[in-house]
């Protein structure tokens, strides 16, 4: 993969303003508030939820969102903080602290910008989906596990760990200390947000959920002295509106090696679930995203929030599908969502610190509830064990351990089984009396007799290491008494790589020392041209390099009548 010409860069809004009107401006300022409205409280939820000020969420909602409208390669697609990373950055956060959190925010951006321009955009893709399952489902849970002590009210007995198994472990000792009014106020949460879009399908669930329980909970307090329902006040202080001030972030090798894995786990989830988001946008405008665009438009996002004390920033399902939803049309309503939430910031601050944490913690349990993809799971029962497998696997790593052993194990076990399939369905057909030289449209064909001592080894797909290894076994085992001529037939292998040339070097090379000639048979250009780089021509006089069967059986038959006249002498 390398930089040809000029970066693949050409953002979306560019082109959307080249035709813009006044029609496009309404329908994208409608769904740019109405998707501002909607981000709000999953930007404040999202932070709290990583161990991060409330604030934190909006800035990253604010900047985030506008680079990624501005600069990205989807019309549509609505960026900003999300689900996804909030098991990273908490475990980021617990380990590294907020400074470590920004350096690795950083290098995944710097990660992201370069995928982008070196046209990884496609191959980024071909992520298997089942470990994108996997890890999504097992970040689900584990965000519906963080919200227990804030849904429940309950006063933790020992502090808690980071562990899955050791939260359950806390939270079953502390059961007994459930705050009846939090969980009231969680459980009528739960149900605005369920039932809000039963009554009008335009009422954000969750913003409703906040208003209401918020103006119930503040009743409650001033007018019948409720009190132990913890707000986003209690919790962090009263937040202030001021505007966050560039910050210089530290990076040495030090913290280079340190954190390289944290951002590259950071970049992976950032690029998959953005890639994905944009793929699913696609499916419903009918436009194409430029890949690369969005991947490099996600990378300076990402270099630039953690400078203003964000966290990370990618493409959001949720708040795209409701953007093409309400209408929106071009990047203008990604930029005028920002807009909405920074004014939101600058003017609103004093409500948010009102809204009580159980009501966040049920946004975030029905975050965790959509994002889980259960029926997705369950349909998957059926599909192949090798894909089940790595569900199960990267699930388990997510859950169990952290997402950063989970994607990299995950695409680890991808890539073996991907490999293990690969190497199964190139095929290694061996013949001895007889060739039914089929051509390619199987529309003639030409049954070829093969002298005694001639053989044939048809490869049938690509000719790399797992195969190859698999083509010398067959080539060994094949048959009792060795025959005096191999014809390696080649016309459907596509490609062939640096262990395929090595193995078939040294079975030309072993083939000679055992009096054996090799003949080639249809090879196409391209493998041919590698195997001409390798010096392989050198090793087989030119006449035993055929572009035809027939011409190599005759070859063939030549070279093993010579060779059974000598040993009748």
């Amino acid at each position: 993969m390398k930089l040809i010409g000029k970066p693949d860069f050409h953002p979306a809004i560019i082109a959307a303003l080249r035709n813009y009107s006044l029609t496009k401006f309404k329908d994208d300022c409608v769904a740019g508030i109405v998707v501002g409205i909607v981000a709000l409280p999953l930007a404040i939820a999202f932070a709290i939820a990583s161990g991060v000020s409330p604030t934190v969420g909006l800035i990253t909602a604010v900047i985030g969102g506008f680079i990624v409208s501005v600069l990205g390669g989807n019309s549509v697609q609505i960026g900003g903080p999300t689900g996804a990373f909030i098991v990273i950055i908490f475990n980021i956060i617990q380990l590294y602290g907020l400074s470590g959190l920004a350096i690795a925010t950083f290098m995944a951006g710097c990660i992201l910008l370069l995928m982008g321009l070196f046209r990884m955009g496609t191959i980024i893709k071909f992520i298997p989906y089942p470990i994108v399952i996997g890890f999504t489902a097992g970040i689900a849970l584990t965000i519906f596990s963080t919200q227990m002590p804030d849904f429940f009210g309950l006063t933790l007995c020992d502090k808690l760990p980071g562990d899955f198994l050791g939260k359950w472990g806390v939270y079953i000792r502390s059961f007994s200390t459930i705050d009846l009014p939090t969980l009231g106020v969680g459980f009528v949460s739960l149900a605005v947000i369920i039932f809000t879009p039963m009554i009008s399908k335009r009422l954000p669930g969750a913003l409703t959920a906040i208003v209401v329980v918020t103006l119930g909970v503040w009743l409650l307090k001033e007018f019948c002295g409720v009190e132990g329902i913890q707000t986003i006040g209690d919790r962090f202080g009263n937040l202030d509106n001021h505007l966050p001030h560039a910050n210089t972030i530290g990076i040495n090798m030090e913290s280079i090696n340190l954190l390289l894995p944290s951002a590259f786990t950071i970049a992976m989830l950032g690029a998959i679930e953005s890639l994905l988001s944009a793929t699913v946008a696609d499916g419903r405008t009918g436009d194409r995203t430029n890949s690369n665009t969005e991947l490099i438009g996600q990378g300076v996002a990402n270099m630039v929030v953690p400078i203003f004390g964000g966290i990370p920033v990618t493409g959001a399902i949720a708040r795209t599908m409701t953007n093409i939803t309400n209408g929106g049309k071009t990047p203008v309503a990604g930029v005028i969502h920002s807009v909405v939430l920074l004014l939101v910031f600058l003017f609103a601050m004093p409500l948010i610190n009102l809204v009580p944490m159980a009501c966040l913690a049920a946004v975030l349990i029905m975050v965790s509830y959509n994002m889980s993809g259960w029926r997705t799971v369950v349909g998957m029962a059926n599909n192949p064990k090798g894909d089940v497998s790595v569900l199960l696997i990267t699930f388990l790593l997510t859950v169990i351990f952290d997402l950063t052993i989970a994607i990299e194990i995950g695409l680890l076990l991808a890539a073996v089984l991907f490999l293990r399939r690969a190497t199964e369905n190139t095929a290694i057909r061996v013949y001895g009396e007889q060739l039914d030289a089929a051509d390619a449209d199987m529309t003639k064909h030409e049954v070829l007799d093969l002298h005694p001592g001639v053989t044939v080894y048809e490869i049938d797909g690509p000719f790399f290491f797992g195969a190859a290894t698999k083509f010398d076994e067959v080539v060994r085992h094949s048959m009792q008494e060795p025959p005096k001529v191999r014809i390696i037939r080649m016309r459907k292998v596509p490609f062939i790589d640096s262990t395929g040339i090595h193995n078939l070097q040294l079975l030309i090379e072993s083939s000679h020392r055992e009096g054996i000639r090799i003949v080639l048979s249809g090879v196409r250009e391209n493998v041919h041209h590698d195997l001409e780089k390798a010096g392989i021509e050198r090793l087989i006089p030119r006449d035993c390099i055929c572009s035809h069967i027939s011409r190599a059986v005759v070859v063939a038959n030549h070279l093993a009548d010579e060779a059974n006249s000598i040993n009748r002498l």
